[in-house]
This record gives structure tokens, sequence and C-alpha cells, in this order.
């Protein structure tokens, strides 16, 4: 899970890691509304297609 949030995060919002790294520079993102949605539907639809259709 980690990793396919760490995938989204770099693809969709150019954010290289999803670690701590202790320095404002770094750590801190400026992102666009429209990427911010980009991302949270990414990971949505990930999230939908992991849980297995119940019949």
């Amino acid at each position: 899970m980690n990793e396919l949030l760490a995938d989204i995060a770099k693809r969709v919002l150019n954010v290289e890691t999803l670690e701590t790294r202790k320095m404002d520079s770094l750590d801190f993102h400026d992102v666009a509304v429209w990427q911010l949605r980009k991302a949270l539907e990414a990971a949505y639809r990930a999230g939908a297609a992991s849980v297995a259709p119940t019949k």
C-alpha cells in the first residue's frame, strides 16, 4: 500500500518521496487543487480495485 501511495505522489504530485526528511524545503510542497484531486481519485480507484466484489 505504501508503495502504491508513493507512486501516486510521485507521478501525480511530483513529490519525490513520502518519507519525512526533517527539512521544510523537502517536506512541504505546493500542490494545485487539480493535482490533489487527481491524486485522491487515483488513490480511491486503487482502493476500490483492491476490494473483492461480493455476491
